[in-house]
């Protein structure tokens, strides 16, 4: 257990890719930042569940590898020396006077003067398909994420699921997987309109196999690695599916842990916050990404960006109160220094 204690600006809980753009327009207005988060690495969902998946509506980045854009997120903050807490998660959150207490389950504790919660989805893990034996699978050849489309070279790979995570795997792996076969309990779709129209154009094309309407039935294989996937019909039809590996993309299973002790209004598992500022019912807390909850809310990197730079301009004034900002753009202020 680690007793450091730290002193900051902000802490920033979460270190995908809206804490770490958090992180840059917290410098770029001179305040320090440390940033805890659960995994072990920085990123979020964009390391842990889809490395390899191109992006596509990042402004100037027509396609872009979730892995290189958090790469690059990470060199954009490196000027401003963030602090990061990797492989813990924040436990308790105490507020006295001005400041905020924080404490991780590691004995980190860090005392800041605002708190930006970028935690995704909160803790998150897989939506698990309710098949017996899964569990004996999983890891071996049951993935609930995928990190390297080589892994999937040569295999028998069934899909399952309707989605925009089941079609965009579909599509990555076409010409790299042995066969691909997509199982979903309806024709349509729930993925971006073009991405479907791919998915249709590689089926009329014989390059996968779409197994509609089926629903996920059984589990056929031995010491882990599967032979075989069983599929149904809602009426009971049962057809088997020769397969190396299953991708069950049924969606992630959300939970807020301990900030849902922390006192701030929620909004179905969100936290409210008021769209011009991204600041929680808490004076001093504010949230942004994914998690931040407002009228008009779109789930998109890009707004959380936005979200991450209102939120820093908003917390400016607490970190130095009655000092007038001389708001200046990048390309003349260039990347301020920070003083010692």
């Amino acid at each position: 257990m680690s007793s450091a204690a730290h002193e900051t600006d902000v802490v920033i809980i979460g270190a995908g890719p809206v804490g770490l753009f958090a992180i840059f327009e917290c410098g770029m207005l001179r305040m320090r930042c440390h940033v805890v988060d659960a995994l072990d690495t920085a990123g979020g969902q964009c390391a842990a569940l889809y490395p390899e998946k191109p992006i596509y509506d990042i402004p100037g980045h027509p396609r872009i590898d979730a892995a290189d854009l958090i790469d690059r997120l990470v060199e954009q903050a490196a000027p401003f020396s963030p602090v990061y807490h990797l492989g813990q998660q924040v436990t308790a959150l105490v507020q006295d006077g001005e400041r905020f207490h924080v404490e991780t389950s590691t004995g980190t504790r860090i005392t800041a003067r605002a708190v930006v919660v970028a935690a995704g989805v909160g803790a998150f893990g897989p939506n698990r398909p309710p098949l017996d034996g899964i569990e004996a699978y999983e890891g071996r050849s049951v993935f609930y994420m995928v990190k390297r489309r080589e892994d999937m070279r040569g295999k028998r790979v069934v899909i399952a699921g309707g989605g925009d995570s089941a079609v965009d795997w579909a599509l990555a792996l076409a010409g790299i997987a042995a066969s691909i076969m997509v199982v979903h309990r309806r024709p349509k779709f729930r993925a971006a309109p073009e991405m479907a129209a791919r998915l249709d154009q590689l089926a009329r094309d014989g390059a996968i196999e779409l197994v509609v309407p089926y629903q996920l039935h059984a589990l056929a294989g031995a010491g882990g690695m599967l032979t075989g996937v069983d599929v149904a019909t809602l009426d009971g039809v049962v057809r088997r599916l020769d397969a190396d590996v299953l991708l069950p993309f049924f969606g992630l299973a959300m939970n807020l842990g301990p900030i849902a002790e922390w006192g701030l209004d929620l909004d179905r598992s969100h936290i409210a916050v008021e769209p011009s500022t991204c600041a929680s019912s808490v004076p001093g807390i504010h949230a942004v990404g994914d998690i931040a909850s407002y009228p008009g809310k779109l789930k998109l990197i890009l707004s959380g960006f936005a979200e991450a730079a209102a939120a820093a301009h908003a917390i400016r004034g607490r970190i130095f109160p009655g000092e007038v900002l001389h708001f200046e753009y990048s390309t003349t202020q260039g990347v301020p220094g920070l003083a010692a």
